[in-house]
């Protein structure tokens, strides 16, 4: 016997009793981004490996430790993307979507990153991103936040999510502050656990993500990027958190947050939750205002965000938040006897999806007694059994059955597509 072959760790499958969850969350968002006009964008799995290295930073883990990179066999260099920001970029400058224009855009799809599985975190992952292009006043970044505050009202999550909101200013703001940072880390280097020790001449703004309290501790007394942040990147930050305020839109600032991916600058945000343990973040993002320029394209101001498929459907599973309609439900089970019963179940079934094609219908296939048929239909849990022998075809009729009463009654194999519908 050939040994059976497995999916690869941290790529798993989505079975038919969560898709339909998968599938109410994204048909949620898909009408939410809509409402504030958001076109859908789709580009494909794999990039040039030069699309991260440069979008996402060289030095960031992302590119240092997560990517996953091979050669074509034409030599090139490769990458399964590892988040959707650049790959947007690219497709929608190559485009011309971006030259002079305003652009509101989504997508959605798997990611791909080299990461210890676990609950929450996947190598191979799904997200949700939305992007806006061409804005740089702060009333875009306020839309887009205000647009991921109403898909979870939507979906019943935010009274169990907080918003927190920093500034990171400009790129010399930022430098001039990890100078400082660096110095004073620079001190207490022995002290730092050892992703900080690497990060402090790598990326020194990521030490202040970490979760390690002998660098928490340090960090203390560490210089504040506030102290650095200008009159234009203040100014800025004070009118998102004007109008934030204006739509009842609560948040926290949180001077710590700085995000891991290079192209951020001036606002950064994200949404967490306390219901998943350590995977908190189920929705991140910010301005970046240089990307576009820096892969190439004309100097484009742009913000957005992504969401963790994933973590928002477990999100909904633990806090009860799926409603009944969003689950796979049978609504006809259609039993035949027969080879003219056969045919007529056919054409009965069709009948019904004409009438109404979100009608879940199914027909047994496969023949068998009457009693199987029967089992089958009450296994499928569907609100209505449809039977067809020969003698309800010899008379024109069938027989219908409410299984949530177990009452049963005869109707014209005519009128019945229409009766069940109304019924339904």
């Amino acid at each position: 016997m050939a040994r059976k072959i497995q999916a690869i760790r941290g790529m798993n499958d989505i079975l038919p009793d969560q898709s339909s969850v998968w599938l109410y969350l994204e048909k949620t968002v898909a009408d939410v981004v809509k409402s504030y006009g958001y076109q859908q964008i789709r580009f494909p799995i794999v990039e040039n490996t030069d699309l991260f290295k440069r979008g996402v930073g060289e030095t960031t883990d992302i590119v240092e430790k997560e990517m996953y990179t091979f050669d074509d066999r034409n030599g090139e260099s490769l990458t399964l993307r590892p988040e959707g920001t650049a790959s947007c970029v690219r497709a929608a400058d190559q485009a011309g979507l971006l030259f002079n224009q305003t652009q509101r855009l989504w997508y959605t799809g798997p990611m791909f990153r080299y990461e210890r599985p676990q609950k929450g975190r996947y190598r191979q992952f799904h997200q949700i991103g939305v992007e806006a292009f061409g804005m740089g006043s702060a009333d875009i970044d306020a839309e887009l936040i205000t647009l991921s505050a109403r898909l979870w009202k939507k979906l019943g999550l935010l009274e169990h999510v907080e918003l927190q909101l920093n500034t990171i200013g400009l790129a010399s703001e930022r430098e001039a502050f990890k100078a400082a940072l660096v110095e004073y880390l620079t001190g207490f280097k022995d002290q730092l656990d050892e992703d900080s020790q690497r990060r402090l001449v790598s990326n020194p703004l990521r030490i202040l993500d970490s979760k390690d309290e002998s660098t928490q501790s340090v960090l203390k007394n560490a210089p504040n990027l506030e102290d650095f942040i200008g009159e234009e990147s203040q100014a800025h930050f004070e009118r998102l958190q004007a109008i934030l305020k204006a739509n009842n839109v609560p948040y926290v600032i949180n001077h710590r947050l700085v995000r891991g991916l290079d192209y951020y600058g001036k606002t950064v945000f994200e949404w967490v939750t306390s219901h998943l343990g350590s995977q908190a973040t189920i929705c991140a993002g910010g301005r970046y205002d240089g990307l576009v320029e820096q892969l190439g394209g004309k100097a484009t101001p742009a913000v957005g965000f992504a969401m963790g498929i994933e973590r928002l459907v477990l999100l909904l599973e633990t806090l009860s938040l799926i409603p009944d309609t969003a689950k796979f439900s049978t609504d006809v089970f259609i039993i035949s006897m027969g080879d003219d019963a056969e045919i007529a179940s056919f054409v009965l079934a069709e009948s019904i999806r004409e009438i109404d094609l979100g009608r879940v219908v199914l027909r047994h296939c496969g023949g068998g007694n009457f009693k199987n048929q029967m089992k089958k239909a009450d296994k499928s849990e569907a609100r209505f059994t449809m039977i067809l022998g020969q003698d309800e075809i010899d008379s024109g009729v069938c027989q219908i059955k409410d299984m949530s009463t177990g009452e049963q009654h005869t109707c014209l194999l005519a009128d019945a597509p229409t009766y069940i519908n109304e019924k339904l």
